[in-house]
């Protein structure tokens, strides 16, 4: 099913000439519950991977204080919540059951942290010909990111690894990926399966990336327009390809590649959700609809259940000279 996000709610850059060039393309990717397969574009489906090349794993030092839990844990930890919030019950009455309870309990105690490496875990796969503007180095027509779904030391946030593969090199595809041992105790970097839904949308860059001058009219004109825009105007919130940084809690800093110091890109940005309270009149036109009955475990804004640290974002920068060249990942 398409996403149409609504026109916004100003047209900003007619007001503001300036903002003009530095529009730029974003491609929200809309991710909503679904059963995609290895040959689709998707957040948290199986990748299309040959069978006789080895899994990714991490050997990296992992943060937090909690233990982990297994892979298997927070499907089952999920799949018991989700039961308890779909069925009837009366005003007053637990969520869970005294066996239930105890049952998740255990699921949420987790292990010893093991000590061998970690196998990564699928985030998306894009297939080039379903996300508009997005290009990748010679031959590749389909993006694959996974990560360690692990805080790591020196960001906080899971470690991302991508792959750009031609499919049609792909004979043989694996059936059954290794899994991690170890995943965040509450299961905030496991997402759920999800088919995407590409839209082409415009943005103007953060308040904080803008000379000072034209931010402070901007912020004046905001309120006398009555229309915010930080939230409403500039940065599209939730999963996405390209556009602008959600630069917000922390002034713009400088995303330069290790390996050669050119300006990094923007590339994709996992969200924590695709709306809040702030950024409603991003809720796409097909979402607007309450939804009759019990709505389970997931939350209408966040399908795949990801939680980057305390319902952030974590976007990830590409170099445009090399697709070799590393990554950069940023929490904002």
């Amino acid at each position: 099913m398409t996403r149409t996000t609504p026109p916004r709610p100003l047209d900003v850059a007619s007001a503001f000439p300036e903002l003009r060039p530095l529009a730029r393309r974003a491609v929200r990717l809309h991710p909503r519950r679904g059963r995609p397969t290895r040959s689709e574009s998707s957040v948290g489906g199986p990748l299309l991977w040959p069978v006789d090349e080895d899994w990714p794993v991490c050997t990296a030092t992992h943060g937090g204080w909690d233990k982990p839990v297994s892979l298997e844990d927070v499907r089952r930890r999920r799949a018991l919540l989700e039961q308890a919030w779909l069925r009837p019950r009366p005003p007053g009455q637990n969520l869970l059951s005294a066996e239930e309870a105890a049952l998740l309990a255990s699921l949420e105690e987790g292990h010893t942290r093991h000590a061998g490496p970690n196998a990564l875990l699928p985030v998306a796969q894009l297939y080039l010909r379903d996300v508009p503007g997005l290009t990748g180095p010679e031959g590749a027509d389909v993006l694959q990111v996974l990560w360690c779904p692990l805080d790591h030391v020196e960001t906080s946030m899971p470690a991302a690894h991508l792959v750009w593969r031609a499919s049609a090199d792909v004979v043989d595809p694996l059936d059954v990926p290794p899994e991690p041992a170890d995943v965040d105790r509450d299961g905030s970097y496991v997402p759920e399966p999800c088919a995407v839904h590409p839209e082409v949308v415009t943005e103007h860059p953060s308040p904080l990336e803008l000379p000072a001058g034209l931010a402070d009219r901007l912020h004046e004109w905001s309120s006398t327009a009555n229309s915010h825009y930080q939230h409403e105007l500039s940065v599209a919130p939730g999963w996405k390809v390209g556009g602008w940084a959600p630069w917000s809690f922390c002034d713009p800093q400088p995303m330069r590649c290790t390996a050669c110091d050119a300006e990094l890109e923007p590339l994709l940005t996992i969200s924590s959700g695709e709306w809040d309270g702030g950024s409603g009149s991003w809720v796409p036109v097909e979402d607007r609809t309450p939804h009759a009955g019990p709505m389970g475990l997931r939350e209408p804004s966040n399908p795949p259940m990801v939680l980057i640290g305390r319902g952030y974002s974590m976007q990830i920068y590409r170099c445009p000279e090399s697709s070799d060249h590393p990554v950069l990942e940023n929490m904002q």
